[in-house]
């Protein structure tokens, strides 16, 4: 499913196979998790793609040696910049990117840097692996940032929100859920999930957050996670892409509260997170669809009608 120009649905192509260089493997695509970054790519907030392009970033496939690999959104680093000395190459000013400005997995096959691709745990089937690549990863590294807060708030509670919900319960802290303003069936998925308390972005929770991630694309919201927190808390923007953040008094930001953002992930984050889910374990609350069906589960994601993850399977 290709990418011809942003803002344009999909189209189905036949291409040819992709040959791997060196250093390079090629996959017989399993399973690709469909990611909100993949909106983002496909609607042309994100700039520089890659035309014409395969989106797909949470790619689980098999080697013809008959390895199963898992190809996250960094493709690609240098190792040689600052960034990549000092072991932050999500950082790095020439990073490559699955999806973006390489060929991702919305297709039966892709290449990728074989240094890059992570090893999928045993205990996870192909889709239910899927969202692990970037919902699961971004969503960890994220909630590392977040430090070691008790009482989380998340915001937005989709894909990424119903993995780290499971992780946080585990380290034992206490979960606070936020979702569309009267979506009933969200809050009670956030509460299956371990959250104790669900109730919608506009409203404010029992008690005050020690941290909150924010995985809702919207600015507006640093504001109201800020009201929310305790002296010393830190609201973490998860996402790749958020609408503008509205001015805001001081006042909510004093007391050493703070605001972060996320930047893609690192081959460490994916190694110690894919670790971590067997033994949690998470669970990931999926619904598979045939890959010609990739425009029907962006749209599905652009109108908030997704519950858990949304998995492409060529083989369908």
């Amino acid at each position: 499913m290709v990418l011809e120009a942003p803002g344009r649905p999909l189209v189905e192509r036949e291409l040819p196979t992709p040959e791997a260089g060196p250093g390079q493997v090629l996959l017989r695509v399993r399973a690709c998790g469909v990611c909100r970054t993949d909106l983002h790519v496909v609607d042309g907030e994100l700039e520089g793609p890659k035309l014409p392009l395969v989106p797909g970033h949470q790619v689980v496939g098999r080697s013809p040696d008959g390895r199963r690999l898992g190809v996250p959104w960094l493709g690609w680093a240098c190792g040689e910049c600052r960034y990549c000395a000092a072991g932050r190459e999500n950082l790095c000013d020439r990073a490559r990117f699955t999806g973006h400005t390489l060929d991702g997995g919305y297709a039966e096959w892709v290449v990728a840097d074989e240094r890059f691709c992570l090893q999928v745990p045993a205990a996870y089937d192909d889709a239910h692996a899927a969202p692990l690549l970037c919902a699961g990863l971004i969503g960890y590294r994220a909630l590392r940032l977040a430090g070691d807060a008790e009482r989380l708030g998340l915001y937005g509670f989709g894909s990424s929100a119903h993995i780290v919900a499971q992780v946080a319960r585990r380290q034992g802290r206490r979960v606070f859920a936020f979702t569309r303003p009267g979506d009933e069936e969200a809050r009670a998925f956030a509460r299956q999930q371990g959250a104790e308390w669900a109730g919608g972005s506009d409203e404010r929770p029992p008690e005050e957050l020690d941290a909150a991630i924010l995985f809702a694309p919207a600015g507006e919201l640093v504001p109201t996670a800020l009201r929310a927190l305790a002296k010393g808390g830190t609201v973490v923007a998860a996402g790749i892409h958020m609408s503008d953040v509205p001015a805001f008094p001081y006042e909510l930001l004093w007391n050493e509260r703070s605001v972060r953002s996320v930047a893609n992930l690192t081959r460490v984050d994916g190694r110690e997170f894919l670790e971590l889910a067997p033994r949690v374990p998470v669970r990931t609350e999926i619904e598979t669809l045939p890959l010609a069906q990739a425009n029907e589960a962006l749209e599905r994601l652009r109108s908030g009608r997704a519950r858990g993850s949304l998995v492409l399977v060529p083989d369908a």
